[in-house]
């Protein structure tokens, strides 16, 4: 049986990934937080990654509203574990290539070979117009473009410790950083459309997919398969990382009244904000992150993949995701992050085939 890392996507933003009004409600924070990659570290988790928002979408439940910064938590993070690899998210539009650099090599210090940066193109474009950072949706267009030259500059900073890179975006003029980082630094691209897997396959080193459907654990594979056949073309060696939320209890039963729970309690005000900033590009494909959010089927988590049942039965669904061919790892959300981690390192792993030999 094929090995699989398992990863944690931390509730940097209230309720985590369920837009309801019915589901576990609660406030990001760095106790919080702290608590969860803690107890994922305990479990042999292999990695967290935290996301960045800057602007929820309201409704009844205030669905993302309140949020932490990414860089700054995971520093913080960084501090208080030993081994689990850390990923934190960067808006691109909104910190210039060198400044994140600086952070990840700072935070590399504090936590050597463990730091990560997820580099975030950036789909709601309110999120930007608020602070005036929004080039216009056009943008929508040429985001990979702006985004491989922004990794260029970074690469060129970790590696060589001088950038003088000239693009249209950005153009560096004996750019500097020292210390660098002395670990490396891992990039994970979360595109999903054709333009984001080729992206992935040339510069991250992991490309960050939803999964789909309810209890359908392999029916991501289309995406996977796309960035198989990219990174073939690249040479380079680029897995996937896949996203599903976990949904598990002693029985098949009790696990679906917790989800029919959840969805009965679904914010459809929250849920009109976010389908209206999804469909602002107007070019996106099927394929592509946006359009996936947009789904009215599963929207009550952002339409990511869903793993619904005993633990028995979850473990053996996660052992189907495991076998997908290109998959590295699977990043898991909770309903309520500190039982659900609890749930799955007691109850969980210890039934699944992928994850022997890994804790």
């Amino acid at each position: 049986m094929t090995t699989v890392d398992i990863g944690v996507f931390i509730p940097i933003g209230n309720n985590g990934w369920l837009i309801s009004t019915t589901s576990p409600q609660y406030m990001p924070s760095f106790e919080l937080n702290k608590q969860v990659v803690q107890k994922a570290e305990s479990y042999g988790f292999d990695f967290a990654l935290s996301m960045i928002k800057l602007r929820g979408f309201g409704g009844k439940s205030e669905f993302w509203d309140h949020n932490l910064e990414s860089f700054t938590l995971m520093s913080a993070l960084a501090a208080v574990t030993s081994k689990i690899k850390l990923f934190a998210s960067a808006a691109i539009l909104t910190l210039p290539p060198p400044i994140v650099a600086r952070m990840a090599s700072t935070i590399d210090s504090v936590a050597p070979g463990r730091f990560g940066v997820n580099i975030v193109t950036g789909w709601q474009s309110a999120e930007y117009a608020q602070m005036g950072l929004w080039p216009g949706d056009e943008y929508f267009g040429y985001r990979y473009d702006y985004a491989t030259e922004y990794v260029q500059v970074m690469k060129d900073l970790w590696e060589d410790g001088v950038s003088n890179f000239k693009g249209k975006h950005f153009q560096m003029e004996d750019c500097k950083l020292s210390p660098r980082p002395k670990g490396g630094v891992k990039v994970i691209a979360a595109g999903q459309s054709g333009r984001g897997v080729e992206f992935a396959s040339q510069y991250a080193d992991y490309n960050f997919t939803l999964g789909a459907g309810i209890n359908t654990p392999t029916a991501y594979a289309q995406a996977t398969s796309r960035l198989v056949e990219a990174v073939a073309q690249t040479g380079r060696d680029v897995g996937s990382y896949v996203l599903f939320t976990i949904i598990a209890d002693e029985t098949d039963e009790a696990a679906q009244a917790k989800w029919k729970l959840y969805n009965d309690g679904v914010d459809a005000d929250a849920l009109a904000w976010m389908k209206s900033q999804s469909s602002k590009d107007t070019k996106a494909d099927t394929n592509a992150t946006a359009t996936k959010l947009g789904l009215p089927e599963g929207a009550v988590n952002l339409n990511m993949g869903t793993l619904i049942g005993s633990y028995e039965n979850v473990a053996r669904m996660l052992d189907e995701v495991a076998g997908v061919p290109g998959t590295k790892g699977i990043m898991l959300v909770f309903d309520d992050f500190l039982k659900g981690i609890d749930a799955f390192g007691q109850k969980i792993q210890p039934l699944m085939k992928s994850r022997q030999g890994k804790t």
